[in-house]
This record gives C-alpha cells, structure tokens and sequence, in this order.
C-alpha cells in the first residue's frame, strides 16, 4: 500500500502476541476461577457454587465470573468435569500403567481408596453431588452422572480384563464386582468421613481383598432360591491360589 499505516496501526505480529497473551491470562484466570470453585463446592457441595460466592472467594466482580462461565449451571458442569479430570489423573491413569488383570484393578482400587483418604475433610464431589442431585433432574444431574458412570465403565472392562487373563473365576459378574467395589469406597467415606473411625481404610482393604478371595477361590453366590452354577468349586475345596502376575 502506497500510503502510510496511522501512527496506532500495530503490525500484525505484535497484535498477534498481544492476542495471545489476552487468552493465555483468559485461560489463567479461568482456570483460578475453577481452582476456587472446586474447593467450594468441596466445602459446600455443587449447590454451593455461585456466581456471587465465587467473586467474594476470588476478589473478582461478579461481571468478571460471569464472562468466564456464563451462568451458574454451566459453572458447576464445569467444576464436575474439573473434578472428573484430576480424578482421572490421580486414580486410573496410574492404574493402567500396571499389568492387565488384577495388579491393575488392585491399582484401581488403592488409587481410589487413597483419593477418598485426602478427601475426609474435604469430600468427594462423585459422592456428595449424588447425594444433591440424586432426584433433581437436569444438565447438572446428567453431567455428574455421566462422569460417575464412566468411571464405573473403567472398572468394569478392568475386571473383565482380569477375567480374560485367568485372575479371576469365568463366572464372574463384572457389573456384581463393580457394584460391591464401589459399595467398599461408599462405606470408606461413610465411615471416614462422618464416623471419623480411625481404621476405616483398612478395613475397606481388608474387604477389597475378601472380595478377591471370593472371585478367585470362592462359591458363586447365587439368586434366593436358585442354585449355584454346576462345576465352581465349593467352599473350603482344595484348589491353589492363582500365581501372582
């Protein structure tokens, strides 16, 4: 162009430097926003969270907490998936760098029973968010449950794994196993959590180790009133432990 730029004219190198500062401090403060939130509703639950609540806690405007998240219920999906997201890292991501089979759904399970540990005093969002929203339906309610179920997911196709290479009797239910590990998590975080019971975590690994027992060498618990499958081995039958992976 033949005529001269106007003295403010920036080049578009320097505009585009400048734009990205303006979304990387965006995503700072955004992600601030959500550290504050998290610990909020840890306190308080999901239901806790507010627009309001946030800018006293973060010394923002509500105007400046609004223009990252847009309404309440977008904000506490976006602490729900916060929350799934670490959870993830903390709990199976480390899991799944152990051997298939039952060295990986013990991770599974430890990994999960030290995440409850850390949160006696603050609380675990998965459980307290059921206890909200269990009959209150919505896109909160669906995204909390969406999270829950996929975690229950990983653990199924972990136990099925375990079935596939031999750890665990073939006439295993994975969803039954899933249902009683998740029920020694409910009843470590009822026991930690409200009973304060100082021996809450060993006993929920003594039960997980129970269970293991029950799944390799036990009887299979059949229905009232139905018999057992024919050819799994009676209680107290001689059979050897399987050999550690």
């Amino acid at each position: 162009m033949s005529h001269a730029l106007p003295q403010e004219a920036k080049p578009a190198a320097d505009v585009a430097r400048e734009r990205g500062r303006g979304a990387h401090k965006g995503q700072q403060t955004r992600a601030a926003i959500l550290e504050a939130a998290l610990s909020l509703a840890s306190q308080m639950g999901i239901e806790g969270l507010s627009i309001g609540a946030l800018a006293e806690v973060t010394g923002m405007s509500k105007s400046g907490v609004f223009a990252h998240f847009g309404s309440r219920e977008e904000l506490q999906i976006s602490v729900i998936r916060e929350y799934h997201e670490r959870f993830e890292e903390e709990v199976f991501v480390p899991a799944i760098r152990q051997p298939r089979g039952l060295p990986r759904l013990r991770a599974l399970f430890e990994n999960w029973v030290v995440k409850v540990a850390t949160e006696i005093d603050s609380g675990c969002i998965y459980i307290s968010g059921a206890v909200e929203f269990d009959d209150r339906p919505g896109p909160v309610r669906d995204a909390l449950a969406g999270m829950v179920v996929t975690w229950h997911g990983s653990l199924v196709r972990a136990i099925r794994m375990a079935m596939e290479m031999g750890h665990l009797r073939p006439d295993t239910d994975p969803m039954q196993m899933q249902f009683e590990i998740h029920g020694l998590i409910l009843a470590l975080h009822h026991d930690a959590r409200f009973l304060r019971s100082v021996g809450a975590v060993d006993r929920a690994r003594t039960a997980f180790e129970r269970l293991i027992q029950h799944y390799t060498l036990g009887t299979a618990v059949a229905p009232s009133g139905q018999a057992s499958p024919s050819g799994v081995a009676a209680a107290g039958s001689a059979k050897a432990p399987l050999a550690p992976v």
